[in-house]
């Protein structure tokens, strides 16, 4: 049904505006108590054996949704209850910003891929730590995701990013570092060792107890994957979540390639290989010291599975939603629990870095 409705209906409006659309009905939603806990009642991951704890942190299901698409942090418990195990809001800056220019956001659709240079759009760190102190009425695992103001210099970086630090670290379950979008002038410089150490030293005094990750881009190379995984275990960062979006337009057919010309991020299925590379990497270079968090290319259980098995504690996804619908999450997580018992596992912690990450297709 919803992919009749997206052919024939959602695909002919500008993607952002079908967005924002749909973040005010999942606001509305919000207000509707009764309705909210039915929802959550019917989609939510219930079974225990997909319970998972990573970093200190109990989630009901490793697979979460990614930061970009709930940026200010306004219907955190609608989309859990949609059946997502966490849902990472922002990315969010110190300061409010309006983002770059309109058009900003590109669907690619014979890709299942977006393009994307919003450019960190949001109402600033103190609206999201307004909303994030409402008590709630269903349990999230909220993640905040944090990243430079753009009018700010690199020189201030730091001191920018400590600033949403200490007003959202204290209301989330976990923070995150964005050092890897493409949308911000000068920001993917940060990932350079010598600059991304003193920025996660100040960031971590700042958050405290709340646990600190780092959201890493798909075109570093592969030595500078080295580098801040070798970093995340000196400093003790809690996780590193890989990948980001690309600037690379490699896998995207033909018949997309004047959408995939515009310059920003690119998401979705072509992301997937690269994604999936960089995750493989980084386990063999921490092993489980540090917690691994997948994200790229990720559209149903198989692309789940595999990234548990490749050494992901915890996977996320976003783009492949605008494509499947709202019930994405939980066709996941029921395909997660038959897929566990098929193959006689106890618990989803058991799969996570089992095989190195060879893909194993489910008999339907």
């Amino acid at each position: 049904m919803y992919r009749l409705l997206f052919a024939q209906v959602l695909r002919r409006f500008d993607a952002e505006t079908v967005h924002h659309l749909t973040i005010r009905a999942l606001r509305v939603l919000s207000l509707a108590p009764v309705v909210k806990r039915r929802l959550y009642q019917s989609l939510a991951p219930r079974d225990e054996a997909l319970r998972i704890q990573a970093f200190g942190v109990h989630f009901p299901s490793p697979f979460g949704l990614a930061a970009g698409f709930d940026k200010d942090a306004g219907c955190v418990e609608a989309l859990a209850a949609f059946g997502f195990g966490h849902v990472e809001v922002g990315t969010i800056t110190a300061h409010a910003q309006p983002g770059n220019p309109r058009p900003r956001l590109f669907r690619l659709v014979s890709d299942h891929a977006i393009v994307n240079r919003m450019g960190f759009n949001n109402r600033g760190a103190q609206q999201a730590a307004r909303r994030l102190r409402r008590p709630r009425s269903l349990p999230v695992v909220v993640g905040v995701n944090i990243g430079k103001t753009k009018v700010i210099p690199e020189e201030l970086a730091v001191r920018d990013y400590v600033a949403s630090a200490r007003k959202l670290a204290p209301l989330a379950d976990y923070l995150v570092v964005n050092v890897s979008s493409p949308n911000t002038p000068g920001l993917r410089d940060l990932q350079a060792v010598e600059l991304l150490r003193p920025l996660l030293k100040e960031v971590l005094r700042a958050a405290g107890r709340t646990p600190l990750l780092v959201k890493i881009a798909p075109d570093l190379a592969d030595e500078d994957i080295d580098a801040v995984a070798d970093l995340a275990v000196e400093l003790g960062l809690a996780g590193v979540i890989a990948t980001n979006t690309t600037i690379g337009r490699e896998g995207v057919s033909p018949a997309e390639a004047a959408g995939a010309a515009e310059t920003g991020g690119l998401s979705g299925r072509p992301l997937k290989a690269r994604s999936l590379e960089v995750l493989r990497r980084l386990r063999a270079r921490v092993g489980d010291r540090v917690t691994l968090v997948s994200v790229g290319g990720v559209e149903d259980v198989d692309d789940v599975w595999e990234r548990l098995l490749a050494g992901a504690t915890l996977v996320q996804g976003y783009t492949a939603m605008i494509y499947e619908g709202p019930l994405w999450a939980w066709r996941i997580n029921r395909g997660l629990s038959r897929r566990l018992r098929r193959h006689g596992y106890k618990s989803i912690g058991e799969v996570v870095g089992r095989v190195g990450g060879q893909r194993r297709r489910a008999i339907p």
